[in-house]
């Protein structure tokens, strides 16, 4: 994986499987056009913040959950002509889209750590961040960090990607998101996990664990979102 595209939409609670299903539908159509992996991951413990959140992003509804969903690449080149066939793809007129696509956010991020191995998870946390610009080194030497620990704790893969082509949108973006300021940079990270309950304990053990204690967070973590979501496609 050197490229990824990844998304946040909100989808009516009722259209969870009809959701599932068109995504399954898609997901040999970006294989064909040189995706290596697709994955879907319904909201399952996604909370309000004071500042920003998830669903303040795509701007959900009460009846609607948000998803978190990701597209890997081979290279940049690959994500951009597969976007472009996917768009003019005439399979794609006859899809069902069970979601408000006016507010998904979607976005193209380049990796800058991925570590762990290519697993099944059941779970997944998202984030989102906005980081300065001038700080892309400082931000990857505490992931890096935070990364071996949470594959201590059973974590299967931790990945951190940094904003490469993030358009503005005109009802919702990733920049709204997280009130990104024009000398920020968007990160788009998730960590894999075998279940919700090692991904649980594990969140415990890092809060209790001295080494995190001295964390320099080299961004505003009150514009940070973050949620829980369990996997309902890996392909």
């Amino acid at each position: 994986m050197t490229y990824v595209q990844g998304f946040v939409l909100p989808v009516p609670a009722d259209k969870k499987e009809a959701y599932r299903k068109a995504a399954a539908d898609f997901s040999p159509i970006a294989k064909e056009f040189g995706a290596t992996r697709q994955v879907e991951a319904w909201g399952d413990d996604v909370p309000d913040g004071k500042l920003t959140d998830f669903k303040g992003a795509v701007k959900a509804k009460p009846d609607e959950i948000v998803v978190f969903s990701w597209i890997e690449y081979p290279s940049k080149q690959v994500a951009d002509a597969a976007h472009q066939k996917i768009m003019t793809d005439p399979r794609m007129k006859d899809m069902a889209m069970p979601f408000d696509g006016q507010r998904m956010i979607v976005a193209g991020f380049t990796p800058i750590l991925d570590e762990g191995k290519r697993g099944k998870p059941g779970y997944v946390d998202g984030f989102v961040a906005a980081v300065p610009a001038g700080n892309k080194d400082a931000y990857l030497k505490m992931a890096t960090k935070a990364a071996a620990l949470f594959k201590e704790y059973g974590a299967i893969r931790v990945v951190e990607t940094w904003g490469d082509n993030v358009p503005d949108g005109k009802v919702t973006d990733y920049k709204g998101a997280v009130k990104a300021t024009a000398d920020e940079k968007i990160v788009y990270s998730w960590i894999e996990w075998p279940s919700k309950q090692v991904r649980d304990e594990s969140w415990k053990k890092m809060m209790e664990d001295e080494r995190m204690k001295d964390q320099q967070m080299p961004f505003d973590g009150k514009r940070l979102i973050h949620g829980g979501f369990a996997t309902i496609l890996d392909a």
